[in-house]
C-alpha cells in the first residue's frame, strides 16, 4: 500500500514535470513585436527610427507624429497600433514578482497561451527576503528578466514592461500582500529593491553598466506609497485615507521608493489606490513629479495602479468629474494609466480646455521613451542585444537551480529541542507526513505567480529520503473546519519512527483584496497539530507554509514539538529544500524578515499608520524598530544546525567636519554630502561556524542607543551580509558604516538628523560601545 501510493505520487509528479516541458520544436516562432523593420521602407524616412539619434530626439519625434486621438489611445496599458507610423499595440501590463507571471485578472503582456507554458517560480519574495543575500536577489531578477526576454524573442509576449518588484513595507502582519515584500524593515527593503531592478532591466550588480540606457526588461516599483491595506474592518484600498506623519513618511515608507529610483534607476513607478493626508497618491504632484522626478531624478514612466483613476471621481470624490480625474492625475505626472478611464474621457477633457495637449505629450514622451530603452523601435529584435535568448533560456536547469537554492537559503529554522534536526537518514525507517499543505503544489508559489516549470511538494521531497512514508492530509482542506479521521490521523502518527506535519495557511487568507482577520492557525489545524504530537512517539517536526506571520507560541512552547521550520511559499523546488533541511543535507540558515507578533496584535487597528509608540494611549509601535510589546519571534531570528561565534576585530573612527552652533541633533542635510562621505568607517566582524556542517549564515548588524528618546529607533539594521562557512571555519566580514544614512532618523519634521548620545553596534551577542558627536560650540572636526 505504502510503496505503490509512493509510484502512483512519483508518476504523478513526472507527468507534471512532462505537461510543463517547453522544449523547442520544429515549428518557426512568429517574431515579437517591434517598430521600425528596415526591411520596411515606409519606416525609413522617421527620425525616431534613426537608433543614432539621441533617445529623447526619437522620443518627441514619434510623438509629434501622432494625432489627438493616437495619443489618447497611447496613455492607457492597453495601448493599439497606429499601422500608419508602422507601432505595434503594445501591452504595459505584465508582472514578475518572483517568476515570469502576466497579470491575474485582465489582458496581460504575457499569457502564456502559445507554445511557452511555464516560467520558473522562485519562492514568494518574503522567503527570499530571509536569505538576507543582496546577490542572490540579483540573480533571481536576472534570471526573471532573462526567462522574459527569451518569451518576448520567441514572439510570445506584446509587452516588456514588469510591474515588480513591490517595495512597501509590511508594516502589519494582516497585511494580505505583505509575502510580496522584503519585509518591515526600509533599510533591507531598499536594498532588495535595487537588487531586483538591476537584476531584470539587465544592469550590472554594482550598477551603472547599462549600455545606452538599453533594458533586458522595464521595473516597476510599487506601490507609491504608503500602502499597506487591502480589505480591513470596512476600510478598502480603493478608498483609505493613510494618514501617515512627517517623520514616518521620511524613514519608513519613503526610503525603499527614493532609492529604488536614485540607486536602482528604476524604469517605472506605480502609484497606489490609497490617499496620503487626504490626496489620492495618484492625482499627488508633489509626490510624483516634485519629489520622484524633482528630488529624486525620476527618468521613467508612472502608471496607475488597476482603475485607480475613475476611483478619484466615483469613488473617492476627490474630483469634481471624470474630466478633472484626468487633468488631476496628468497634471500631477501620471504617464500610464492601467484601465481606460483616460482614453474614454480625455478627449472632453481637452475640449472643456482643462487638459492641453503638452500634458498628454509629456506623458506619452516619458512611456515611448522607455518602449525605445527596450529596443521596441530598433528593428527586428533578433538582431539586437538580447537577441540570442530564446525558450532554452525558460525554465532552464540552471533556474530550476536557482530556485531551490534560494528556497535552502531562505527557510528558518525557528526551533530545535534538543537537536532533533536533522533526522538521520540511515535511522529514520518509517515516516508519517501529515496536513492539508503537504502535497498541494498550488500552496507553494504564493500569489502574483505564473505556471511553475514543475513542483515539488514537502510530500514528495520526503519521499527521496525515507522507503516507508506514509501520508494523511489531516484536514479536508486548509480551513480545517474539521479533521477527518482523528483516531486514523493519531494512529499513523503512533506507528511512524517521526512526523512531519506541514500546515499554514494559502491564498485563502492572504493575498490582494483581502487581509487577515487574525494571527492564528486556521480552523482545527493546532488541535491537529497537538494531538498528533500528543500521539506521536517522538517529537514531532512542524512545518509552517504562510507568508506573514502566524503566532504559535503553543507549538513553540509544546516539548513535543522538536522541530519548527517556516518555509513561507517555497516556489517550484520548495518541497526539495524542506526535504533536504529535514534530513541535513543542508543547513538551515535563514532569518525572519518580519516581526511575529502575538496573537493578540489583532486589537490594533490596522488603519493607524503611525510606526512610533504612544505610550500615554497605550499603542505599542510597530516593527522591530519601534515595537514595544511582547513578541513571538523577532526580526532577525533565525537557527542553524551549527552554532555560530561573532566578535568586533576593529572598528574605525569616524569624523564629521562641520560647524556646531548649539546642541542638540545635526541635520544630516547641514553635514553634507562630502563631509558625511568622509565621514564613514570601517567595522570588521570575525565569525566562527563552530558546528559540524558547512553553513551559510546572514551577519546582521544592528545599531543601537543606549537611551532610546522619543522618535528613536530602538535599534535598527545597518548592514547585513552571508557567510558560507565550512566546518570550523572563521572567516572577517568587513560592513562600511555611513553614520549619515545608518545612524540618522527623521526628526518630526521629516528631517533626517543624528542624534547625540552614546550608542552600540551589535552582531549576534556581541555589542561594541560607541559615541555620537559631542554637542558643543566648535568648529573643530567631532569624533565618534
Amino acid at each position: 500500500m505504502i510503496r505503490t501510493m509512493s509510484l502512483i505520487a512519483y508518476a504523478i509528479f513526472i507527468c507534471s514535470i512532462m505537461l510543463a516541458n517547453i522544449e523547442a520544436d520544429n515549428s518557426e516562432h512568429p517574431l515579437p513585436p517591434f517598430s521600425c523593420d528596415s526591411e520596411n521602407p515606409s519606416t525609413k524616412p522617421f527620425p525616431f527610427c534613426n537608433v543614432d539619434l539621441p533617445l529623447h530626439e526619437r522620443a518627441h519625434d514619434l510623438v509629434s507624429r501622432l494625432s489627438l486621438d493616437e495619443k489618447i489611445s497611447q496613455l492607457v496599458n492597453t495601448a493599439p497600433a497606429v499601422p500608419r507610423l508602422g507601432i505595434p499595440d503594445y501591452q504595459w501590463w505584465s508582472e514578475a514578482l518572483h517568476g515570469v507571471a502576466g497579470s491575474m485578472v485582465a489582458d496581460s503582456g504575457i499569457t502564456f497561451g502559445g507554445s511557452i507554458r511555464a516560467a520558473t517560480s522562485f519562492p514568494q519574495v518574503i522567503l527570499t527576503a530571509a536569505t538576507f543575500d543582496e546577490n542572490l536577489w540579483y540573480r533571481i531578477a536576472k534570471a526573471i528578466g532573462t526567462e522574459a526576454r527569451a518569451i518576448y524573442n520567441e514572439g510570445e509576449a506584446q509587452g516588456m514592461t514588469f510591474w515588480s518588484p513591490n517595495v512597501n513595507i509590511f508594516r502589519d502582519p494582516r497585511w494580505g500582500r505583505g509575502q510580496e515584500t522584503p519585509g518591515e524593515d526600509p533599510f533591507m527593503t531598499s536594498k532588495y529593491a535595487v537588487s531586483f531592478v538591476r537584476g531584470i532591466q539587465g544592469d550590472s550588480f554594482e550598477g551603472g553598466q547599462l549600455k545606452d540606457g538599453r533594458l533586458l526588461a522595464s521595473a516597476c516599483c510599487k506601490h507609491f506609497t504608503a500602502y499597506d491595506l487591502e480589505s480591513w474592518n470596512g476600510n478598502s484600498r480603493f478608498t483609505f485615507d493613510a494618514r501617515v506623519t512627517k517623520q514616518d513618511m521620511a524613514d519608513t515608507y519613503q526610503p525603499p521608493f527614493k532609492t529604488c529610483v536614485k540607486d536602482g534607476r528604476a524604469s517605472g513607478i506605480m502609484c497606489a489606490y490609497n490617499s496620503v493626508n487626504g490626496v489620492p497618491n495618484c492625482a499627488d504632484y508633489d509626490l510624483l513629479t516634485k519629489t520622484a522626478r524633482g528630488e529624486w531624478g525620476f527618468q521613467g514612466y508612472v502608471v496607475s495602479d488597476d482603475h485607480a483613476i475613475p476611483h478619484l471621481f466615483e469613488m473617492q470624490k476627490y474630483s469634481k468629474s471624470p474630466e478633472d480625474a484626468v487633468a488631476d492625475v496628468l497634471k500631477a505626472g501620471l504617464d500610464v494609466e492601467c484601465g481606460d478611464y483616460l482614453a474614454n474621457h480625455t478627449k472632453s477633457a481637452v475640449e472643456k480646455g482643462i487638459v492641453s495637449e503638452s500634458d498628454i505629450d509629456r506623458a506619452l514622451y516619458n512611456s515611448f521613451k522607455i518602449r525605445m530603452r527596450l529596443g521596441l523601435f530598433n528593428g527586428n529584435p533578433s538582431k539586437l542585444v538580447y537577441g540570442n535568448l530564446s525558450r532554452n533560456d525558460v525554465c532552464s536547469p540552471e533556474h530550476h537551480d536557482l530556485a531551490l537554492e534560494v528556497a535552502r537559503d531562505g527557510i528558518v529554522l525557528l526551533k530545535n529541542s534538543a537537536n532533533l534536526l536533522p533526522l538521520s537518514k540511515s535511522e529514520t525507517q518509517s515516516l508519517a507526513v501529515i496536513g492539508p499543505s503537504a502535497n498541494d503544489s498550488r500552496t507553494l508559489v504564493g500569489n502574483y505567480a505564473g505556471p511553475p516549470c514543475k513542483t515539488i511538494t514537502p510530500l514528495q521531497g520526503l519521499m527521496n529520503y525515507v522507503r516507508k512514508i506514509e501520508f494523511h492530509q489531516g484536514c479536508e482542506t486548509i480551513n480545517c473546519a474539521s479533521i477527518a479521521s482523528i483516531e486514523a490521523v493519531k494512529k499513523l502518527a503512533q506507528s511512524a519512527d517521526y512526523v512531519v506535519l506541514v500546515v499554514g495557511i494559502n491564498q485563502d487568507f492572504e493575498r490582494e483584496d483581502l487581509d487577515r482577520e487574525d494571527l492564528v492557525l486556521p480552523g482545527q489545524q493546532q488541535h491537529l497539530i497537538t494531538s498528533v504530537a500528543k500521539a506521536a512517539k517522538n517529537p514531532v517536526i512542524l512545518v509552517l507554509l504562510c507568508g506573514g506571520p502566524v503566532d504559535i507560541s503553543f507549538a513553540k512552547n509544546n516539548p513535543k514539538i522538536g522541530g519548527i521550520l517556516w518555509a513561507g511559499y517555497p516556489g517550484e523546488a520548495g518541497g526539495k529544500a524542506i526535504a533536504e533541511i529535514i534530513f541535513g543535507d543542508h543547513n538551515p540558515g535563514g532569518r525572519l524578515p518580519v516581526t511575529w507578533y502575538p496573537k493578540d496584535f489583532i486589537k490594533i487597528p490596522m488603519t493607524d499608520m503611525r510606526m512610533r509608540p504612544d505610550p500615554s494611549s497605550g499603542y505599542p509601535g510597530r516593527t522591530y524598530r519601534f515595537y514595544q510589546g511582547e513578541k513571538v519571534y523577532e526580526f532577525g531570528y533565525g537557527l542553524s544546525y551549527s552554532n555560530y561565534s561573532y566578535k568586533f576585530v576593529s572598528v574605525g573612527q569616524s569624523k564629521l567636519d562641520m560647524k556646531l552652533e548649539k546642541p542638540g541633533d545635526i541635520s544630516v542635510s547641514d553635514i553634507g554630502f562630502e563631509a558625511c562621505e568622509k565621514a564613514k568607517y570601517s567595522v570588521i566582524v570575525s565569525i566562527e561556524n563552530e558546528g559540524d556542517m558547512v553553513g551559510k549564515n546572514p551577519v546582521l548588524l544592528f545599531a543601537k542607543r543606549d537611551e532610546v528618546v522619543k522618535g528613536s529607533p530602538v535599534k535598527q539594521l545597518v548592514g547585513f551580509q552571508p557567510v558560507r562557512l565550512n566546518a570550523k571555519e572563521k572567516a572577517n566580514v568587513e560592513f562600511e558604516v555611513n553614520p549619515c544614512e545608518h545612524l540618522s532618523r527623521a526628526s518630526e519634521d521629516g528631517t533626517m538628523v543624528i542624534e547625540s548620545g552614546a550608542y552600540h553596534l551589535i552582531v549576534g551577542d556581541q555589542e561594541y560601545h560607541m559615541h555620537s558627536p559631542r554637542m558643543f560650540d566648535s568648529k573643530l572636526s567631532q569624533l565618534f
